[in-house]
């Protein structure tokens, strides 16, 4: 792109990576444009936008102003430091971006000069309030201020952008340009509230980036990864680790909100949020690569915000919270942003926070499980809460709701919902028995077997030869893959390698797999949406765990071929490989983890045994998969 016309083409969701400080992050796209950033908090405002609209987003584009080059994006090893490549015939230039994670809120951008001399070009589009307020620019002491007035309280908000670049301010863009020779480099530094910071310089930028490396670096060396697909876990990890809150304790399900998960359809979402749900599945998934703390620190998160358990429906716990813990999220519409490939309605805030949905206790259950396990009793002030929310379950288990998809159509017994109540009776059994804990065993043995019954019983579809997706129904959900891995059945049973044959014909496509088949009666929502990728992986795990290793394995590596250049994943995928939803989606990374766990397990066995994969079931002593 040339100088003389400096506003980016849409980017496709799958050309981006991601940095972040564990607050907010950025999705920096292959041609050197930042087009999401909500700021300073990820369920903030946005401050650049041009993925969910190129004329009225904004956005903040560092590259090498040469038409013809080609793009490439790759992470420093271990780290979330992105580096985005220009290669052209006559030279290379390099873009390093990163967020430190020392609570600054700052956008580090660094340009060099790799090979031959370089012409970068600067793009500042602010465009704040999702892009519906006009920001007031002024020059500073090496560089340029962005003020403007927040919608939510009339506070006047002002960033900074601090760089080396020659620029000048056009209206309300930022333009500059740098020639440099080889070797040598540049930067732009975004400083949220820098009163009283030292002048940046690039001793600053070369420190901050040792400082950012070493502190992934570190992370990362914590853990236990699989042989197999290590590289791929890892990225995997460190992109959920992103979605954490360093101040709260609370994880985002996803990066964005409003990318759709059908291309013109209605089904436009904000993720930027705290699920029970996906943030317990989250901790499953870390645990399994011995990180810990983050699940002390969600822990610690909730039960502040569970209150006494009340009467009648009333839990005292949310499906979901804002990251700072807020309970009210009202779903509103954007007519400022045209959408994704003009995908509208444009949503933020999300109206299921209203929902009721059985089987959050099961997934909340599990993840206080697996954190028992690694450090011991929890608390009494905490067990007495935990303990009177398997009181109120053992009353209310059957209540019908909005099932783990979260539904927009009338309330139903779900099998996801009613799975998972047995799920979270079963756990806190053993964590009452593990640890020494009064609680009411006997209620709550009877009522987690009650449960298995009503499973076994009104949720098997002899005509279908398969668990249905509720109660009295005909279809298939792909939930039912969570049986064997919840170890709700035994890989090996009848009815549960009935279900899998069933899943097959009906819901996989090559190693795509549907959530279930779409309609408007199924969800209340019109559109046809592609694939869940957590099913994907969901499908290639069970698979693994009934014996099937080979087809597994063949699967996951078919999979992978789906992920983007730099191995992260979208909500969905369509059969053509586009990437639908929102990005990063904690919830397939988190999949994929334990798949690949499980799969590398099978494969170092050295034994295609169906009933030797079952002994290790068996012997897992872990919680969720």
């Amino acid at each position: 792109m040339s100088s003389n016309h400096p506003h980016a083409v849409p980017n496709l969701i799958s050309e981006h990576g991601v940095i972040g400080d564990m607050n907010t992050l950025a999705l920096v796209a292959q041609n050197g444009s930042i087009d999401f950033l909500c700021h300073p908090n990820i369920d903030s405002p946005s401050l650049f936008c041009g993925l969910l609209d190129p004329q009225r987003g904004g956005e903040f584009r560092l590259w090498v102003d040469k038409d013809g080059l080609k793009f490439r994006q790759i992470y420093l090893p271990d780290t979330n430091i992105l580096i985005t490549r220009f290669l052209g015939d006559s030279g290379i230039g390099e873009v390093s971006d990163f967020m430190p994670v020392d609570g600054s809120g700052r956008i580090v951008r660094r340009a060099k000069a790799v090979l031959g001399d370089m012409r970068f070009s600067l793009l500042i589009s602010p465009r704040p309030e999702y892009g519906g307020t006009v920001p007031e620019l002024r020059p500073i002491q090496g560089g340029c201020a962005v003020s403007w007035r927040r919608e939510a309280d009339g506070v006047r908000d002002e960033v900074h952008f601090l760089t080396s670049f020659e620029f000048e301010i056009q209206g309300t863009d930022v333009i500059g340009h740098r020639d440099l020779r080889q070797g040598e480099t540049a930067y732009v530094v975004m400083c949220p509230n820098r009163e009283g910071v030292a002048p940046l310089s690039r001793d600053y930028v070369a420190s901050a980036f040792t400082q950012t490396r070493d502190f992934w670096h570190h992370w990362v060396a914590r853990g236990s990864y699989p042989v197999y697909w290590r590289e791929l876990v890892v990225r995997s990890a460190l992109t959920l680790k992103l979605l954490t809150s360093a101040r709260n304790g609370s994880i985002a399900a996803a990066g964005t909100f409003g990318l759709p998960e059908v291309i013109g359809g209605e089904r436009n979402w904000d993720y930027r949020f705290c699920w029970v749900r996906d943030s317990a599945f989250t901790l499953y998934a870390l645990s399994r690569l011995n990180y810990f703390d983050e699940a002390e620190a969600f822990i610690h998160f909730l039960m502040e915000r569970v209150t006494e358990t009340g009467t009648g429906e009333d839990s005292g716990l949310h499906i979901m919270y804002a990251m700072d813990g807020a309970e009210r999220l009202p779903e509103v519409t954007l007519d400022s942003l045209s959408g994704y490939d003009g995908s509208q309605p444009v949503r933020i805030g999300n109206a299921a926070y209203q929902q009721r949905q059985m089987d959050i206790f099961g997934e909340f259950m599990d993840a206080v499980y697996i954190s028992t396990r690694a450090r011991g009793k929890p608390t009494y002030a905490v067990w007495f809460k935990l303990s009177r929310l398997m009181d109120w379950l053992c009353a209310n288990w059957h209540l019908p709701d909005k099932g783990i998809w979260e539904s927009r159509g009338p309330d139903r017994e779900y099998l996801s919902s009613r799975l998972m109540c047995w799920v979270a009776l079963d756990r806190g059994l053993r964590i009452a028995h593990n640890e020494s804990l009064p609680a009411d065993v006997e209620r709550w043995r009877t009522e987690r077997d009650k449960i298995q019954r009503t499973i076994v019983e009104e949720f098997w579809n002899k005509d279908l030869g398969a668990f249905t997706q509720y109660k009295g129904g005909k279809t298939l959900d792909a939930v039912v893959l969570l049986m064997p891995l919840v170890k709700f059945i035994n890989p090996r049973d009848p009815m549960w390698t009935s279900t899998l044959d069933a899943v097959r014909r009906n819901l996989v496509h090559d190693c795509l797999v549907k959530r279930y088949l779409n309609t408007e009666e199924a969800d209340g929502l019109q559109g046809e949406e592609g694939a869940f990728t957590i099913c994907s992986f969901w499908y290639v795990e069970a698979l693994a765990r009934t014996g099937y290793v080979a087809e597994a394995r063949l699967l996951f590596e078919k999979l992978h071929a789906y992920a983007n250049h730099l191995g992260l994943y979208s909500e969905e995928l369509s059969s053509s490989g586009d990437h639908l939803g929102n990005f990063p989606q904690g919830l397939t990374h988190l999949s994929l983890i334990s798949a690949a766990i499980w799969l590398d397990r099978a494969l170092n066995s050295a034994s295609d045994d169906p009933a030797n994969f079952h002994h290790q079931m068996i012997e897992d002593p872990d919680g969720v998969y």
